[in-house]
């Protein structure tokens, strides 16, 4: 990445333009081309191993596209400062992974300029303050090595705290609500609700019922987007989706 970007997006969209990308020498995605507008809800589903994570981690440059291009407001990603690049992304992935510090200053890596008011706050809009003030040191309570001391459900609620601290107008959720049990599903998901609100939402999701009223649903298989459009179409149009509904 440049120490100064290029351009600046004009907005918060995100394009993929015939991207490809492998591991070591096996291709993985071949060729795939999506167009997600801002501020839209966009959800990315398929079998297991279609490569729906894989698109997720490179929009958000967690590795970078073998051929290609992903833009966000028409600048590729390549070519933004990676501190102006940060600023527009958040990413809450299935395996969150939280430093052995406090509760506090886990959430305060959102944005580390956040007063303890800020954190408290956002901690009550994504349902966590109840459980945290259980623990046995409320917000000081160390949460152990990649937070071990808590359980799954509990580290997912954190990191959703910390992306919603950070405020990034491009939210990527992968699997984000994969470890919790129904009751805190519905804690999670209202708390969600809080956090893309008016933002670029771009979902991968396994329970279909989480996103059938998003925006766009782009069907990936074998590496490949094979068909896209609302809930409502791809059951008239796609197998493979009426099939995975």
């Amino acid at each position: 990445r440049p120490e100064k970007s290029k351009s600046v997006p004009k907005d918060n969209s995100v394009t993929l333009e015939d991207v490809r990308f492998g591991y070591h020498d096996k291709e993985i995605l071949h060729g795939v081309i999506m167009e997600l507008k801002a501020g839209t809800v966009n959800a990315i589903v398929g079998p297991s191993g279609s490569g729906k994570s894989t698109i997720a981690k490179l929009i958000a440059s967690l590795w970078d596209v073998d051929s290609g291009s992903i833009k966000i407001g028409g600048v590729d990603v390549k070519e933004l400062a990676f501190a102006d690049f940060n600023r527009k992304i958040a990413y809450v992935a299935q395996d969150n992974y939280l430093f052995n510090e406090t509760v506090r200053e886990n959430i305060r890596q959102g944005n580390p300029d956040a007063t303890d008011e800020q954190i408290i706050e956002v901690t009550k809009k994504s349902g966590c303050y109840e459980f945290i003030m259980q623990l046995e040191n409320g917000f000081d309570t160390v949460v152990g090595g990649a937070g071990g001391h808590l359980s799954g459900g509990e580290r997912q609620r954190i990191s959703i705290a910390r992306a919603m601290l950070k405020d990034a107008p491009i939210v990527i959720l992968d699997e984000a609500t994969a470890y919790t049990d129904p009751e805190n599903e519905a804690i999670l998901q209202n708390s969600i609700a809080k956090l893309v609100a008016g933002k670029t939402l771009i979902v991968i999701a396994h329970r279909l019922s989480t996103i059938k009223d998003s925006d766009q649903i782009f069907v990936v298989n074998d590496g490949n987007v094979t068909a896209h459009g609302t809930h409502e179409e791809l059951l008239m149009s796609c197998p493979l989706y009426k099939e995975m509904w």
